[in-house]
């Protein structure tokens, strides 16, 4: 595969990452013929090129008038860190000079990048290392797919999940945008049952994304009781689990498309009898699935991982209930694995240097 092109001139509007109709504005902009927008939309998302002038199809001189205005708007991981699982671990630059994370994880039958979409993220939840850098910036749709497109790995990932740095709902805009080119025959063309965006549960971007896309739903909820999950994540204040839940309720999903719920397991604190009970009432008649996590401890919280005793236990009290569970497995602990992490480093090794 071919290195895509570094980014270069941040005063030059960038092309990747445009949907089919905002290449038709650049081709009627530069009075190019309209089917050019076709052309640059097959070479940016289905074939390897590392410079507009790579546009063979496109006449030189229409070559030219797009490279004096945009750039192409790929670039390379800055870093990568491997686990002794596999795992692997992508630190990319973005176009404000921060860092933001893709992590590749290959299974037996699934290959699965998780993506970013946003420079640091405002949302503040105890458990997240990305929260603690507070919001450095949105990530445009480009830099979410730079992420895929740059991977070393791309031709052999089957699921992409917008579980990174960041929140997708709190940047709708470029998450949004970069679904369309994904799932799009004009862009990657990769269906969107293979696509999963998960949010702690802003309630008007959800409704936006459930019925304008036909991805998966994952909702961060790690407890029941709204206390409690107030403490852990302060959206809480904002849009309610009820509201969250009646949400959901409201948008049937259909048998081609599912909602997940994430559920960081933390010790002592949210796998009792009573949150078994409390689960099992509140996600009463949502065809759901239940994701358990392990913790991936990160400093300066009072939160623990549990143990394996215990996530095993709390699952099959939930399975006992009739809802369906899953314990995903902990991968590349030794990485820097957490969201954030990674970049948190980098962002500290840069300011000391």
């Amino acid at each position: 595969m071919n290195k895509p092109a570094t980014i270069q001139t941040p005063s030059k509007e960038i092309l990747f990452g445009k949907t089919l109709s905002q290449l038709e504005e650049v081709t009627t902009s530069l009075g190019m013929p309209r089917y050019t927008a076709a052309q640059m939309a097959d070479w940016l998302y289905k074939k390897e090129l590392s410079s507009i002038h790579d546009m063979s199809n496109i006449s030189k001189a229409h070559r030219e008038k797009l490279a004096e205005k945009y750039d192409l708007g790929l670039s390379e991981p800055v870093k990568t860190q491997t686990s002794v699982d596999g795992t692997k671990k992508y630190l990319f630059r973005s176009m404000l000079g921060k860092f933001i994370e893709a992590a590749y994880i290959p299974e037996r039958d699934r290959a699965t990048l998780c993506v970013s979409s946003q420079v640091g993220c405002k949302m503040g939840c105890l458990f997240c290392m990305t929260g603690k850098q507070g919001f450095q910036g949105q990530l445009n749709a480009g830099e979410i797919l730079n992420q895929i497109k740059s991977l070393p790995e791309r031709d052999s990932l089957t699921n992409i999940v917008y579980m990174g740095m960041g929140e997708p709902f709190d940047n709708l805009e470029g998450v949004m945008q970069s679904l369309e080119i994904l799932t799009s025959e004009y862009g990657f063309g990769m269906s969107p049952r293979r696509i999963t965006v998960s949010t702690i549960g802003i309630v008007p971007a959800m409704q936006v994304f459930l019925e304008n896309s036909k991805c998966n739903l994952a909702v961060s909820l790690h407890s029941p009781f709204e206390e409690e999950r107030r403490r852990l994540m302060p959206i809480e204040n904002v849009y309610s689990l009820q509201e969250v839940l009646k949400t959901i309720r409201e948008f049937p999903l259909g048998k081609q498309r599912r909602t997940s719920f994430e559920y960081i397991v933390f010790k002592d604190l949210n796998h009792s009898p009573r949150h078994v009970k409390e689960l099992a009432r509140i996600l009463n008649g949502i065809r759901c699935r239940i994701n358990l996590l392990y913790f991936h401890p990160i400093p300066n919280t009072p939160l623990e991982a549990p143990t394996d005793k215990s996530i095993q236990e709390f699952k099959a009290a939930l399975e006992s209930k009739g809802l369906t569970t899953t314990i995903r497995k902990s991968r590349g602990q030794d990485i820097y694995a957490a969201c954030g992490m990674l970049s948190t480093k980098e962002l500290q090794n840069k300011t000391q240097e």
